[in-house]
């Protein structure tokens, strides 16, 4: 061909057809089973080539390799790794539901061993694979040339067994996938049973004999939500346990949890490093030894656990963070007349019933016809009988054995006692004739010239006649099932019956009703715990009652014992059922009720955060605060986050109620951005934000409107100069003071202070005339905001002279920097007289001071030496105390629900 004459080919419209012709190749010759035999294309050439060289269960096993060989040479010409996977699938018992090939030797374990080369293992046909080839010998179904059209191969099998629903089927197509669980054999055909009873059965009426999935491993089944919602839509989630006990051992008194069946496809030996991994960790506290004493007769776990540990606490941290729970995901994808289709569970009951009664059609018409050819042989033999003498008188004259035959097919032969039963065969073309006369054909006439002389005996003469009777009893029974659905379906229902007896066994995965079991913290004993947080990242609880109650003036006890550059930064009191949310500095927010904090001694230092999160490495907690515990005030709550770069954002807090084990992410970052501050707010409360260049806004938290989803940056909170960044976050309470109140109250109030009027800006525009009682409310509402600089200089403000504005604004000063004082604030937050704060250096010292020590000043003052700190160094971190940790005892009294720490 001239290149003149070369075809024009679009490049997108031959990779459209290409990938569609591969994409198709996958979703049906390879990827997804069929419906009617629950099979995909490798599986019916293993089982169609094992039937044809007759590796079946009633003979001796044959190698694997042999078998593999058969099927890659004859059908599937594809890797002999392929086939051998999926033989090797077929055998195990911890796989299928039923398994359908008998191996010998090793075939893999549920440790995920793999099998042994195909070269040692054996094979052959389970009996109940055996009952899927049943009748593909009687033109049930359709053959197809093989791969070189050099032999045929069935495009399905006949398939007695429900095959698809009770050993489920998983694969990835191209575009699509299938992933279906394994169910009981004595469920599946119940089912199939009130299908053929009520073809107008519902989803409902099916799921209530089908309740959901039987695992060939057992174990639970948590509610049924999950299997319904598969069965009704196609897709669901079946929420998979481990079936575990409590054993308690008599030598000291110790649980320990054994378990005795894993979920499905769950593989045990990643299990048990699991299991290693969380007690090692202490992921999950009290646990003192793990070891797998499974054998041949089953699994079994033993998990022991620490003196006066609580099994079921630690049996519900393990289903959480291990896969002794875990999720099978339905997805009810199969070809359904050669298209892929989601299928509801009617839709498979359905199609294998339709499928069995076209098989029991097909192959009662083929009976039918084997019959009646053999009926007309035998009508034949029976009028050469009773016709004996003139039968051997035609052929012994006939001087050949054509000629012989052809006076057999010419000449009238009395039917005589034999007319009833040709009757019988309703055979149209050689019939009984008025006369009483028949005439045979060729085929009749060809099998009385073959007859042997022995057939001639009285004896054998009876058989024709009985062989005869039997035939036409056979075919008026095949005549009647194709003339009546109800005696086809009886027929069925008979096969399936007697599946079900030779197959079923009893249901080995138990169903909970329940969705969720007992809530772990019905365990949990309810006790007041002392909470300590420290600077680096170090948790701890201690019972409150460890403390004893002294007197002012004591010596106390001895605190936490710490490294010298650490410092507690929070200590409070909480029930162990109070919830806490941790937010760390990549924007990801973690839940822990305070019994999840480690429980240590008064001296102990806890355990870092890292030990009790999914934290990346970098990765710290930067921002944790105390929940209500009363969740149904939640949705009267309001959550606010400020980041270093200005913006803010509020949400509901039922927004952050169902968190999971490794976290959500609760704000997305810019780089170089960090989340500030998480705080609770309500509608009537004000927002300030601070800032490291001494600027402070005040606005009201309903300037910021509610946003809908977690992953949101937020909107402009402060405009931030070059170089500037948000320090800190206040909620504070909302005040309504007109400015001349405000100035008459800041002038009294500093005079009973007896602070100085520095850096005080009153607002123009005079004073107002207070009352009493005015001032006494405005001084009752009263809060005052510290700020701290890197050169350790701090001042104490009313946050009446913070004025309220518009959120996004530059906001006001906060505080006068110099070089004197450092030129950058690190630090800004309320306090009480109450509050002790501690000032950490980057050089590793650190100063801890009261409140009240620190003068009240205006906003634009300069603030006052808290610490001196060395030239070089700066102060890098302030936080605030209640009191001292070793006084803890006789004053710390347990917070509010609202109460936060940032």
């Amino acid at each position: 061909m001239s290149g003149d004459n070369l075809p024009t080919i679009s490049l997108e419209d031959e990779m459209k057809k290409s990938y569609l012709d591969y994409a198709m190749s996958v979703i049906v010759s390879r990827a997804l089973p069929d419906v009617r035999d629950g099979l995909k294309p490798v599986h019916r050439r293993i089982f169609f080539a094992m039937r044809e060289g007759g590796y079946t269960s009633d003979k001796a096993y044959k190698k694997s390799a042999r078998i593999v060989g058969d099927v890659m040479g004859k059908y599937h010409p594809h890797g002999d790794s392929a086939i051998y996977e999926a033989l090797v699938r077929m055998a195990q018992d911890f796989s299928m539901r039923l398994p359908l090939v008998d191996g010998q030797g090793n075939f893999g374990s549920m440790d995920g061993d793999p099998a042994a080369a195909m070269r040692y293992t054996e094979a052959r046909l389970a009996k109940s694979a055996e009952a899927l080839l049943e009748d593909i010998d009687k033109d049930t179904v359709d053959f197809r040339p093989n791969y070189d059209e050099s032999m045929e191969e069935p495009t399905v099998l006949p398939a007695r067994v429900p095959n698809l629903l009770v050993n489920g089927a998983g694969g990835i197509a191209v575009g699509m996938a299938t992933n279906i669980p394994p169910h009981n054999l004595g469920e599946v055909i119940d089912g199939c049973f009130a299908y053929i009873d009520n073809p107008e059965i519902t989803n409902e009426e099916l799921i209530a004999i089908i309740p959901g999935p039987d695992f060939p491993t057992g174990g639970l089944i948590l509610g049924r939500g999950g299997s319904r919602k598969a069965y009704m839509t196609g897709n669901g989630s079946v929420t998979m346990r481990a079936k575990c006990e409590v054993e308690e051992s008599k030598r000291d008194n110790r649980e320990a949890i054994i378990v005795r069946e894993v979920p499905y496809q769950v593989n045990k030996g990643r299990l048990l490093e699991r299991l290693g991994e969380v007690a090692r960790e202490k992921i999950v506290e009290d646990i003192a030894e793990i070891r797998d004493e499974s054998d041949r007769d089953g699994v079994r776990i033993v998990i022991e656990l620490k003196k006066g540990a609580i099994a079921d606490v630690v049996l519900n941290q393990l289903y959480k963070h291990t896969a002794l729970q875990t999720n099978f995901a339905c997805n009810m994808v199969a070809l359904n007349h050669g298209r892929p289709e989601m299928l509801v569970l009617r839709d498979f009951i359905s199609a294998f019933i339709k499928f069995r009664e076209e098989v029991i059609t097909r192959r009662t018409i083929f009976e039918l016809g084997k019959a009646r050819d053999r009926a007309h042989i035998l009508a034949g033999l029976a009028v050469a009988v009773a016709n004996i003498d003139e039968i051997i008188a035609l052929i012994r004259n006939a001087p050949d054995p054509a000629s012989a035959r052809e006076g057999l097919m010419t000449r009238d032969w009395p039917a005589r006692d034999v007319a009833p039963l040709i009757a019988l065969i309703d055979d149209p073309e050689y019939s009984v004739s008025d006369a009483g006369t028949y005439r045979m054909s060729e085929v009749q006439a060809k099998a009385i010239l073959d007859l042997r002389l022995h057939r001639l005996t009285g004896l054998e003469r009876d058989k024709i006649g009985d062989e005869l009777k039997e035939i036409t009893d056979k075919i008026a029974t095949f005549l009647a099932i194709l003339a009546s659905r109800e005696k086809l379906m009886g027929v069925m229902r008979d096969e399936l019956m007697d599946i079900r007896n030779r197959f079923n066994t009893p249901r080995r995965t138990q169903l909970i009703d329940s969705e969720f079991e007992e809530d772990i913290e019905e365990l949990i004993q309810r006790e007041d715990m002392v909470v300590t947080i420290t600077n680096s990242g170090y948790v701890k609880r201690v019972p409150l009652d460890t403390y004893r109650a002294q007197k002012r003036g004591g010596k106390g006890r001895t605190g936490t014992g710490l490294k010298d550059e650490d410092f507690v930064t929070d200590l409070f009191v909480a029930s162990t059922h109070t919830p806490m949310l941790f937010f760390t500095s990549r924007g990801i927010v973690h839940k822990l009720k305070v019994w999840q904090l480690p429980l240590s001694s008064p001296q102990a230092r806890g355990k870092a955060f890292i030990n009790l999160m999914n934290l990346e490495e970098g990765e710290k907690v930067t921002v944790y605060m105390r929940l209500p515990e009363d969740e149904d005030v939640w949705d009267k709550l309001d959550i606010m986050f400020a980041t270093s770069h200005g913006s803010v954002r509020r949400n509901k807090l039922t927004d952050f109620q169902n968190i999971r084990a490794n976290g959500l992410i609760a704000m997305k970052l810019e780089e170089g951005e960090r989340l500030v501050s998480v705080k609770i707010a309500r509608d009537d409360e004000d927002v300030m934000l601070a800032t490291a260049k001494g600027k402070a806004i005040r606005f009201t938290v309903d300037d910021i409107r509610v946003f809908a989803g977690r992953t949101s940056t937020g909107v402009r909170g402060v405009k931030l100069a070059a170089g500037d960044e948000v320090i800190s976050m206040s909620i504070l309470r909302h005040v309504d003071a007109t400015p001349e109140e405000r100035t008459s109250y800041l002038k009294r109030a500093s005079q009973l202070r007896g602070a100085d009027m520095e850096g005080v800006e009153f607002e123009e525009g005079g004073e107002a005339q207070l009352s009493e009682a005015r001032f006494k409310e405005l001084q009752s509402k009263e809060q005052f905001m510290l700020a701290v600089t890197n050169k350790g200089f701090g001042k104490r403000t009313s946050a009446y002279e913070y004025r309220l504005s518009g959120r996004g604004g530059q906001g006001v000063t906060n505080m006068s920097l110099t070089k004197k004082n450092g030129g950058e604030v690190v630090a800004a937050f309320p306090v009480t007289d109450d509050h002790q704060v501690m000032l950490v250096t980057d050089g590793g010292q650190l100063i801890r001071t009261p409140v009240r020590d620190v003068r009240f000043t205006g906003r634009s003052a300069q603030g006052v030496t808290i610490f001196r700190v060395a030239e070089d160094e700066n102060v890098v971190s302030v936080a605030w105390l209640v009191e001292d940790e070793s006084d803890a005892d006789a004053t710390v009294a347990p917070v509010s629900d609202t109460d936060v720490t940032a």
